[in-house]
This record gives structure tokens, C-alpha cells and sequence, in this order.
């Protein structure tokens, strides 16, 4: 774990603790593709779907990139010139790793894209040796500025409860509790499965994300 400094101190902290299962597609989405890396939209047609939705806070999270972060800001800032309310625009990228021996994906969110420790994984692919260990990417991404948090807990060959309770104890930040599971056309969380995710993030004092990892035409949806 990275001693750079305590998870309270980053500013998005505070919108993580209002996280809710209603919070997404509406207000919140922290996990989302572009054609940067293998979703379906433009980047500036993110943005101004985040616009239309009336989103509050969101991130684009490609994978092994952040190409589309400038994209998406220049056209908020269109937006915003011609009077329109814009969301908060976070940093983001989905970084795989080795956690328990089982190829994962971390959400890094309010990265500093300028800062050495993340560079080498933001070159569009997975790493391999030591990098590619869960305890490598959580140092990077912290030393970073940024949070890190386990993509979709109940989606790998091992179950959400090993896996949240390795990632707790490495220094994870975090898990995005409230997912669509069953990737339906109109997002909506999965109620059992993330409800138990919900209470053992409570119970290992894990900040809970929301997103609906969004590759298709909609932000709304898959």
C-alpha cells in the first residue's frame, strides 16, 4: 500500500460517501468506454450525453488509458460557454491485475495523468511482471493522487468476498458496488448481489462506486 497519503484526503472521497443504488445512470457514473478503448462513442459524444442526462459527477474509464479525458473536457467547456450546466469530470482508467492469482480490473479515478508512477499503465495494454500485481497498481495509482477501486467484485472466477477482502487488506480505496450485472439495455443495479457487496464494503470501511460500464451508444446502458 502506498503511504502517499490517507484515501480521505482526495476530494472525490466525499462524493463516493453519497453513493447510492439509485445514484446511477442518473447522477453518478464512474465507469464508462469510449472509442479510445473498446466502447462505442466518440468521446465528445460522451460528453454531451453527460450533458443531456444532467450527470453530476463522472468518469470515462478506458481501459489502460486517458486519452479521452482532454476530449471530454474541451467539449464541457463548449457546454458551458453556451450557458449549459456541465458535470464534474474526473480522471479515469480500468487497469487489470493479478489479485489472488485472478486477473481483475481497477478503476483508477482522480489520477494525475502527468505523474510517472501511472504512466506505465496508460500505454492502451495490460502490463506483465511485477507490475501487473494488485499491490503494484493500488501503490501507482495512489502515489498517483488517484483511488482505486475493484471493478465489478462479482464478475471473476473467484467470488466478491475473497477478493474485497484481499483488496482491503493491499489498500484498495475501494469497489463498485452498484452494477448491472445481467447488462441490460437500461441500467439498473443488480439488487441481491450488490446489496451483499454494499455490506461487506461497510464492513472492510470500503468508499463504494457506482457505474454502468458503458461500451455500447448509451450511457444509460451496457
Amino acid at each position: 500500500m502506498s503511504d502517499q497519503r490517507p484515501a480521505i484526503d482526495h476530494p472525490l472521497v466525499a462524493v463516493l460517501q453519497g453513493v447510492e443504488a439509485a445514484s446511477c445512470p442518473g447522477r453518478l457514473n464512474f465507469h464508462c468506454h469510449s472509442l479510445c478503448s473498446d466502447g462505442s462513442l466518440e468521446p465528445e459524444a460522451i460528453a454531451d450525453q453527460a450533458v443531456a442526462i444532467g450527470l453530476e459527477h463522472f468518469a470515462v474509464t478506458d481501459h489502460h488509458s486517458l486519452e479521452a479525458f482532454p476530449l471530454v473536457q474541451a467539449r464541457l467547456a463548449v457546454h458551458a460557454d453556451r450557458g449549459a450546466p456541465v458535470p464534474t469530470l474526473w480522471t479515469g482508467t480500468e487497469i487489470s491485475c493479478l489479485l489472488e492469482t485472478c486477473l481483475v480490473h481497477v478503476l483508477a479515478l482522480g489520477v494525475d495523468p502527468r505523474h510517472q508512477a501511472i504512466e506505465p499503465y496508460l500505454q492502451g495494454d495490460t502490463v506483465s511482471g511485477p507490475a501487473l500485481q494488485a499491490s503494484a497498481v493500488v501503490e501507482a495509482i495512489q502515489a498517483a493522487g488517484g483511488l482505486a477501486l475493484l471493478a465489478h467484485p462479482a464478475r471473476y472466477r473467484l467470488g466478491f468476498r475473497p477478493l474485497l477482502e484481499a483488496a482491503a487488506a493491499l489498500g484498495f480505496d475501494g469497489a463498485e458496488v452498484w452494477y448491472d450485472y445481467e447488462m441490460q439495455d437500461h441500467w439498473r443495479p443488480s439488487p441481491h448481489v450488490c446489496e451483499s457487496i454494499s455490506r461487506l464494503c461497510r464492513d472492510l470501511d470500503l468508499l463504494q462506486s457506482c457505474g454502468t460500464d458503458s461500451h455500447g451508444l448509451s450511457l444509460k446502458g451496457r
